[in-house]
């Protein structure tokens, strides 16, 4: 073994015979990373290599290395090209690898879109817009083209190595307010996004109240129209009615202009009107109104006696409730009286009679209760008539003063008291 050892020292070095370079991967995509490593065939060597990397003539990395790979952390389309290696000895013995072409892939932008802020594309005028086009995937320097309008009037145009380009308008105007779109390109060919529509709005004007009627002076029983409407302002628009800062109505304009509201008068509604435009971005009131109802003179009679009525009722309604009550109780407080026992009462009279009747007519019998003698005891009173048909041409009429009339009483008691009648001919 020692034999073995002496005789490789004393063998001569071993010479480099080849240089080859490789990609990993060898076909890479934009945004991503890329090995390149150099490989050396070796004859015989005195001393280390050193390595250098280059591409299209340009040194990769300043200067020579120890270590034969060299790492891209990200490539791109444009550094597509050809490559190769170099070796040196210590003796400056340079070796070149031959060339490598590597061909770095790249991803066509797609899925563009268009995003406002503020959101939704409503700003109000004066504000800021921004308009963000933006690509899901695309790999490289990417063209973002911006448009306003059917006609496509190119508005801005921006080339960034991004995924997202913003363009801004810095206070948007009345004219400003129509669709927008934008398109990407980074060399497969442009995409485009969907419109998006910008809305400028307008806060409102400060609204003008006016009272219509049928005639002047407003009367009572009248229907007036109260009408408000603001000059400027983005639709849509809600109004408010007021009396003296009392809410009457509301009523919205969806298209913009005005808005109504009817109302009929009474005498209560003399006072001040004012009414309210918003349509979300500051409400604003008009001035205020006189309207002033006229009463008739009937109606300021009726009134005014209505009016004493219930100044009177007002005050005597206690004094006269409170008498009420006293004698309810007075009322209920007496025992009522009664005939003494066995005392029937008066019977009532019977009708008149007439003489020289043709022909009289059939005896009637009348029951009438009489009054109460005791709480259980009740009298009924029978008696009979004999009542005459008046002649056709009725003589000069005479009372007959004595007729007799029977009266029967009948007394209902308990159940445990016997009956008792009584007689009595009148």
């Amino acid at each position: 073994m020692l034999l073995g050892l002496m005789l490789l020292m004393c063998a001569p070095p071993c010479e480099l015979t080849a240089l080859l370079l490789t990609a990993t991967p060898s076909r890479p995509v934009e945004g991503g990373s890329v090995t390149l490593t150099c490989n050396v065939s070796l004859r015989r060597l005195d001393s280390p290599l050193q390595f250098c990397f280059f591409r299209d003539s340009q040194a990769l990395w300043p200067g020579w290395s120890s270590s034969p790979e060299l790492q891209l952390p990200k490539v791109w389309r444009e550094d597509s090209g050809s490559y190769w290696c170099e070796s040196k000895t210590m003796a400056a013995r340079v070796t070149r690898s031959p060339r490598v072409q590597i061909q770095v892939q790249g991803v066509p932008v797609c899925n563009v879109s268009l995003e406002t802020q503020p959101p939704g594309g409503q700003v109000q005028k004066g504000e800021r817009l921004a308009l963000i086009c933006m690509v899901a995937r695309g790999t490289g320097d990417i063209t973002f083209l911006w448009y306003k309008g059917a006609l496509g009037l190119n508005l801005e145009t921006k080339t960034q190595r991004s995924l997202a380009a913003k363009f801004e308008i810095p206070a948007v105007r009345d004219s400003d307010t129509d669709k927008y779109y934008c398109a990407a390109d980074n060399g497969y060919g442009p995409s485009l996004s969907e419109l998006v529509s910008v809305t400028v709005r307008i806060p409102v004007s400060r609204p003008v109240l006016t009272i219509r009627g049928p005639g002047a002076p407003a009367e009572v029983g009248d229907v007036v129209e109260l009408r408000c409407e603001a000059q400027r302002g983005s639709p849509p628009i809600l109004y408010r009615f007021y009396r003296e800062n009392v809410t009457l109505g509301r009523s919205s304009a969806h298209a913009g202009g005005g808005a109504s509201f009817n109302l009929s008068l009474t005498a209560e509604h003399s006072g001040n009107y004012s009414c309210e435009a918003d349509n979300g971005l500051g409400a604003r009131r008009s001035k205020a109104v006189p309207l002033n109802v006229t009463v008739p003179t009937e109606d300021r009679k009726e009134l005014l006696a209505s009016g004493i009525l219930e100044g009177m009722l007002g005050v005597l309604g206690p004094v006269i409730l409170a008498l009420f009550c006293c004698g309810l109780r007075k009322r209920l407080g007496r025992r009522p009286s009664g005939n003494p026992r066995g005392s029937p009462p008066s019977p009532v009279p019977p009708a008149s009679s007439y003489v020289n009747s043709p022909a009289p007519l059939q005896g009637q019998s009348v029951y009438e209760n009489a009054n109460v003698v005791r709480r259980d005891e009740v009298y009924s009173l029978v008696y009979h008539t004999q009542q005459e048909r008046p002649p056709a041409v009725p003589p000069p009429r005479t009372r007959v003063e004595d007729q007799d009339t029977s009266a029967i009483y009948f007394r209902l008691k308990k159940a445990n008291v016997t009956d008792e009648d009584y007689d009595d001919a009148m």
